[in-house]
């Protein structure tokens, strides 16, 4: 089994013990989504796919498995490094950058490293794609617009 299916099986678990069917839903079709956009964001910025996807995967464990969405991409960094760091199967680098990532995704006005980028485009894209027809956030409107651009959507 690879290290994605591996990540995704912690996901799985942590995310089958929510009692609420409906936020099971959304935190599935959420990080799934954001996993999925950020493996479509990687393959084209020529950007380690792996990474990209576990992180996407990892972004918002904490709010889904607290049920708190407070400081979550702070508090969701320290839970994914624990989760990595159990699997013991990831180098100390891979769990750093990927850490980091989720640690910087909710930071959308500021531009970090190309993981970092990927990740909050990712979000991004799976909040306005989720249900075209809803507003895009305003906080989130000079990422999209930059992002669409790019994407030619």
């Amino acid at each position: 089994m690879n290290r994605i299916e591996l990540v995704r099986q912690q996901v799985d678990e942590i995310l089958l013990s929510m009692l609420d069917t409906e936020e099971r839903r959304c935190a599935y079709v959420h990080l799934y989504g954001v996993a999925q956009v950020c493996a479509l964001l990687a393959k084209k910025r020529e950007e380690n796919t792996e990474m990209a996807v576990i992180a996407g995967m990892l972004h918002d464990i904490y709010s889904y498995a607290k049920m708190d969405s407070t400081d979550h991409a702070h508090k969701g960094a320290v839970m994914a490094r624990e989760i990595l760091e159990n699997l013991k199967i990831f180098s100390e680098e891979e769990i750093e950058n990927i850490c980091t990532a989720i640690y910087r995704h909710s930071d959308k006005a500021i531009t970090h490293a190309a993981l970092d980028e990927i990740l909050k485009d990712a979000d991004v894209l799976q909040h306005v794609m989720y249900n075209p027809l809803f507003e895009v956030k305003q906080t989130e409107q000079a990422r999209y617009e930059k992002l669409a651009s790019e994407l030619r959507i």
